[in-house]
């Protein structure tokens, strides 16, 4: 039987999802493309704004057509949070939550056999261990490999339903996380991204055994000794868990990549103290400082919301200014959506969509600007960038440098394909930069 997949949102349900294709394939699955003809459609869905609750009912009802007669199981947060409100969706078979993935060939077997339909949710109470679905030994990617270290998140910031769709904090064993990556770099990966709901909390839980080192250095102490032609990268790293004495600590790995996605959420302390996050402006600029004087073309990507409730324009302005003062090499802007759950839905001060909106576009041109800007400050200097993919029609080949930026080499030498070189970076070119094997 064909199998086929969708994903939505984080690169935790990215890898979670290549855990799953490894499961089928190993009870017999073929697996094929999502916009393929299958007898099985798996959705993993999101459900951090309104908008990804959407795409995934799009994409329910998308693959459903493709094959009317095909199994659906849908996972995810989006099915942990509403289950009912999934399970409505004509032509889901299956709902299972976020800690019954690796259920999932279980119960399609069993839905095959009886033919009634299934939900599988956990309540939040009820998420207390990490669910450990399998080594992963390959990715569609065949350079750049995603490990997860850890599950769930305890902050709580008022806007975020994801504490409530992932459940309290769970770390992974260690010894599992420093044995998948063993696997992946003997098969070649050479760049491993820790990814995780929270990654700053690794380790944070009671009852979790401690390392000498704590939290999430302890991972990349173990990683960094292991053997091999290999680097790491953070997939990101909360500023309201981390201090930048804590970041510092970091800086001293040679193998760590020099970019971190730093997720700021607003420019302004205020707004910052109304989303329940737990640090102000300037502890979030000395992060960025502590960075950037390691390495002045540090790459430091960030996420802010736009129209938050209460947010006045002086607010927003703060918002705008940060981007400027930390040089971001890349900014995610996302309107505010009321999300279930949270304390910021019943908040007073609703700003209008139309207001959001303006407000999104704003942060998205200015951190256009500030892409263009960090671009140009690294015109001239060499940087170590993993070749991964070769574009025919550009005749060229493309990957990305330590710090984030993707590089674009005028090339017909596919020989260097998953190799780390030496690029000469030339000029700004679509989005990232020219450059030139050194």
């Amino acid at each position: 039987m064909k199998v086929a997949f969708h994903t939505l949102g984080c690169k935790v349900n990215q890898y979670e999802t290549e855990a799953l294709r490894l499961q089928f394939q190993k009870r017999g699955y073929e697996i094929t493309g999502e916009t393929e003809f299958a007898d099985i459609y798996v959705i993993n869905t999101c459900t951090v704004t309104g908008l990804a609750d959407r795409k995934s009912r799009q994409y329910i009802r998308k693959m459903k057509k493709l094959n009317p007669q095909s199994v659906v199981a849908v996972t995810g947060c989006y099915a942990q949070i509403k289950p009912e409100e999934v399970g409505a969706v004509e032509g889901v078979n299956i709902v299972a939550g976020t800690n019954e993935k690796g259920k999932l060939v279980d119960y399609i077997e069993k839905f095959i056999r009886e033919r009634k339909p299934q939900v599988h949710v956990l309540a939040y109470e009820e998420l207390k261990e990490y669910e450990e679905m399998g080594l992963v030994t390959a990715t569609e990617s065949r350079t750049r490999a995603y490990i997860k270290i850890q599950e769930g998140c305890s902050r709580f910031c008022s806007y975020c339903v994801i504490p409530y769709a992932r459940g309290r904090v769970r770390s992974r064993a260690a010894d599992d996380i420093v044995k998948e990556a063993e696997g992946l770099l003997s098969r070649g990966f050479k760049e491993l991204v820790l990814t995780g709901i929270n990654t700053a909390l690794y380790g944070t839980e009671e009852g979790f055994p401690q390392e000498e080192l704590s939290g999430i250095e302890s991972i990349i102490a173990r990683l960094s000794k292991l053997p091999g032609d290999f680097r790491i990268r953070l997939s990101s790293l909360e500023p309201a868990v981390v201090n930048a004495e804590y970041v510092k600590r970091l800086l001293r790995y040679e193998k760590l990549c020099h970019h971190l996605h730093l997720s700021a959420q607003s420019g302004s302390s205020r707004i910052l103290s109304a989303m329940n996050r737990p640090y102000e402006r300037q502890d979030y600029l000395d992060i960025v400082k502590a960075l950037k004087e390691f390495d002045p073309c540090y790459g430091i990507s960030t996420d802010l919301i736009a129209g938050f409730p209460g947010e006045t324009e002086a607010d927003f302005r703060e918002s705008m200014t940060l981007i400027k003062e930390a040089g971001f090499c890349k900014v995610h802007a996302f309107q505010y959506s009321r999300r279930p759950l949270t304390k910021a839905a019943s908040m007073d001060g609703q700003i209008p969509a139309s207001i959001k909106k303006v407000r999104s576009q704003e942060l998205l041109k200015a951190g256009e600007d500030a892409s263009v800007k960090f671009f140009e400050s690294n015109r001239g200097t060499v940087r170590q960038v993993l070749l991964e993919e070769y574009l025919q029609d550009e005749e060229c080949l493309t990957g990305y440098t330590d710090n984030y930026i993707r590089v674009y080499v005028k090339s017909q030498d596919k020989e260097n394909l998953n190799t780390f070189c030496r690029i000469l970076l030339q000029e700004p070119f679509a989005d990232g930069m020219r450059g030139s094997i050194e």
